[in-house]
Formats: C-alpha cells, structure tokens, sequence
C-alpha cells in the first residue's frame, strides 16, 4: 500500500475527474502511474541507443583500448628524438 499527499489544487483536480470519468481516485492514479512506469521502462540505456554507432568509425586495430601506452609511448619517443 503507498499513501501519498497531493496539493491542494491537484486533489481538487484529481476529484473532479473522478466525477467526469465515473471513476474513483484510486483507478485514476493507478492508470496514470502504469502509462507513466510504461513510457519509462521502456526507455532505451545510452548503450542501446549508441549501440549501432559504436565502431563505425573503427581503425580495424582490435587492440586500441588495450596497447594504448605503448602507442602513446611511441609517438613520444619519435617525437623527441629528432
């Protein structure tokens, strides 16, 4: 069971719909919160919204993440050595 407090504005709001859709307040908050869990559980993470962009722009380098030091290292020495 979950009790809430509502504003004044909104109770009053909250009753007259009751009155228009034949309904109790109950059946009117629960229907409300459902659309609302809906619409937000069905929301996309970052990852699957970004997931068919990941790698479009690859290297071919597998290993980019992983021998990053050792490029940088690299790059560092050639620039320095001349």
């Amino acid at each position: 069971m979950v009790t809430i407090r509502l504003p004044e504005e909104m109770e009053a709001q909250l009753q007259a719909l009751t009155q228009i859709e034949n309904s109790t307040k109950t059946e009117i908050i629960k229907n409300a919160l459902a659309g609302y869990l809906d619409k937000h559980l069905q929301e996309k993470s970052a990852y699957e919204l970004g997931k068919d962009l990941f790698g479009r722009f690859s290297s071919g380098d597998g290993d980019r993440s992983v021998t990053y030091k050792q490029r940088i290292k690299k790059l560092l020495h050639e620039k320095h050595t001349h």
